[in-house]
C-alpha cells in the first residue's frame, strides 16, 4: 500500500500527522510530507484514519493492483463522498 498526498490541496492542518506520525510530517507552516513509499500493514489503519480525517481530502491511498487488492480503495472512495 502506498499513500499520495495532492499538495495543492493540502493546508497544512497536520490532521494526517495527528492520526499516522510515523507516516506523515507537516513542517510549521508548510505541507504534507509522506515519510514512507511502502506502508507497512501494521500501520494500514492508522493510514486509513489520515486519509479520512484530512480536512481537504488531500491524501489517497493506492494499493498494489499487482496482488489484486484493490476492494478497500474502492469503499475509501466511497466513503469519502459522504
Amino acid at each position: 500500500m502506498k499513500v499520495e498526498a495532492d499538495l495543492d490541496l493540502c493546508q497544512g492542518h497536520a490532521m494526517c500527522s495527528l492520526e499516522a506520525p510515523d507516516v506523515f510530517d507537516v513542517p510549521r507552516h508548510g505541507t504534507v510530507r509522506i515519510l514512507m513509499d511502502d506502508i507497512p500493514e501494521n500501520l494500514r489503519g492508522d493510514v486509513e484514519s489520515a486519509v479520512r480525517y484530512c480536512p481537504t481530502r488531500a491524501l489517497r491511498i493506492v494499493e498494489d493492483r499487482s496482488r489484486g487488492d484493490t476492494s478497500w480503495h474502492r469503499s475509501t472512495e466511497q466513503n469519502s463522498t459522504r
